[in-house]
Formats: C-alpha cells, sequence, structure tokens
C-alpha cells in the first residue's frame, strides 16, 4: 500500500477544529507566519484553545500554553519574566485571547501587564461575543447585534478597547482586520519590535460564522466591509502618536455589511442611521488624532 505523507508548512497544522470560516484561525496562520518559531503563545479557555490541542498533541509547532480565562496576560508577563531570568531577550511572548477574555473578564491582567511594562505582545481577536460557549454577548458585542443573552438586538454601546489601552501609553497599539492581510503583516512587524521596549497591543476584527449567522465564505468580505463601512477603522498608535493606516473617505452603506449576517436581521432604518452617525463621530474623532 502506497502511505502519503503531508508535511505541515508553516507553525500551524493543516487541520484545526475551527469552524469553517473562522476568522480566528486565518488570523492566526498570520500572527505566526509573522512572529516565527522563536515564539511561546499563552492563550486562555475558548475558541483559541484549538490551538493547544487535546492530551499530548498540539496543532501549534512553537511551545504553548494554556491558562485561565481571566489572566493570559499575567501569564505571558511571568513567561516573559523567565526567559529574561535566563537572558533570552530574543523570544517573543504572545498573548492571544478573545474579547470575553480580553475586554470582560481578563481586563485587569490586561491592564496590570500594560502598566508594568511587562514587554509582551497581547492579540485580542475580536469575534464581539463568548462563541465558544453559546453566543454571548460581550461588552464587545456591537449596538443592535443578536446574541443568546440580547435576543432582541444588544441595546448600548460597545466598549472602547483601544482608549482603555491607549490610557497605558504603552510602545505600540493598533487595530486590524483578516481582510487586510498585509496591514496586519505591517502592524504585526511593529510590535514585535516594540516587544523590546515595552508592551504591544493588536485588536484583530475576527468574524464568526457561527456566531453571527453569515456564510463561512463571506469572512473576509464582512472583514473588509467591517474597515470600508467604518465600522471597523484601521489605525495605529506609535509612542502616543495615532495614525489612520486605510482611510475611508467615502464609507460603504452600512447595509452592505449589515445583510451579511443574520444577527442583524430585522435591524430598522431608524437603528441603521443610529449606527451611522455613531461610527462616523468615532471616525472624526481618529480624524483629529483622538481615539
Amino acid at each position: 500500500m502506497l502511505e502519503m505523507k503531508s508535511k505541515s508548512r508553516g507553525l500551524i497544522a493543516h487541520g484545526v477544529s475551527a469552524c469553517a470560516g473562522c476568522g480566528l484561525e486565518l488570523g492566526a496562520r498570520y500572527i505566526m507566519e509573522a512572529l516565527g518559531e522563536n515564539s511561546t503563545l499563552v492563550i486562555p479557555p475558548g475558541c483559541a484553545a484549538l490551538f493547544s490541542g487535546y492530551g499530548k498533541e498540539t496543532v501549534t509547532k512553537i511551545p504553548g500554553f494554556q491558562g485561565n480565562l481571566e489572566n493570559t496576560a499575567a501569564y505571558a508577563a511571568g513567561i516573559k519574566a523567565g526567559y529574561e531570568m535566563q537572558g533570552r531577550e530574543d523570544i517573543t511572548v504572545l498573548g492571544m485571547a478573545g474579547d470575553g477574555a480580553t475586554v470582560d473578564i481578563g481586563l485587569q491582567s490586561l491592564s496590570g501587564a500594560l502598566e508594568r511594562g511587562d514587554k509582551i505582545l497581547y492579540v485580542c481577536y475580536d469575534n464581539e461575543a463568548y462563541m465558544n460557549t453559546g453566543v454571548q454577548g460581550s461588552a464587545s458585542t456591537p449596538t443592535y447585534a443578536w446574541t443568546t443573552t440580547t435576543p432582541g438586538g444588544k441595546q448600548g454601546y460597545r466598549k472602547n478597547l483601544a482608549k482603555i489601552v491607549d490610557a497605558h501609553r504603552i510602545p505600540y497599539l493598533a487595530t486590524a482586520s483578516i481582510g487586510f492581510v498585509e496591514d496586519f503583516r505591517k502592524k504585526l512587524a511593529k510590535a514585535k519590535e516594540a516587544t523590546k521596549t515595552g508592551p504591544a497591543f493588536i485588536h484583530l476584527f475576527a468574524p464568526c460564522p457561527t456566531g453571527w449567522r453569515s456564510r463561512p465564505d463571506t469572512s473576509v468580505e464582512i472583514a473588509q466591509l467591517a474597515v470600508t463601512t467604518r465600522c471597523w477603522p484601521l489605525f495605529e498608535i506609535v509612542d502616543g502618536v495615532l495614525s489612520i493606516t486605510k482611510e475611508v473617505k467615502k464609507p460603504k452603506p452600512l447595509t452592505d455589511y449589515f445583510k451579511l449576517q443574520g444577527r442583524f436581521k430585522g435591524i430598522s432604518d431608524e437603528q441603521v442611521e443610529a449606527v451611522r452617525q455613531e461610527v462616523d463621530a468615532a471616525y472624526d474623532r481618529l480624524m483629529e488624532g483622538r481615539v
């Protein structure tokens, strides 16, 4: 019998048990490619736990550790300190967690690491709800989006995570999207370099077809529309100076973005207009150099 062998390319195996069209999986592959094998991964329970594998097996080719939901940044900081004690300043320690484990439950741990100036890279992959446990709403869920805990659409605004992180005055902060790969790669390179002097943070837009009730083959399109409708502006803050990395002078209609996602089914014209005013106001603040 002919034995077929397939050598996995890159730092993540061919097969990962993520959902079809998962924005996190695409993002993780870009991240590993940019950081290289001289890295260590810290993740919490959640969708990212898929990358730690099961039992004695893993899907990544770099050292990894799965901690608790609330302390990804603290674990990453401790591992980085251990490497520094060994004189290994060359290793990038990455904390990779979702919005629930970052914007909500893990915020205190993240804030502590940023305030201390720990030289870690933290990437929040944001799929805008607690997807792994049943699509419950998080503080990052956008206004009017359906979740199992906001069945009539979320009322109120999402938490401004970039503004919170920026308040810590870290060397590098950026937003990114899996729909704009080259922009993301450039920011990963800058973030890796920034960890030589302090913390770096990237807020990554990562669509979830399961929770968003969208088709798996539209994830990249949705990620692009989030940017071109101004719902997810792309910018970076380097040593306190803000720059928009993808300027959107003529935004596309919000309905183009909403219609691809079942979580916005039934949104009214008045609600669409309310969202438009909010995202345009937020974009105007960025144009003025404010988060």
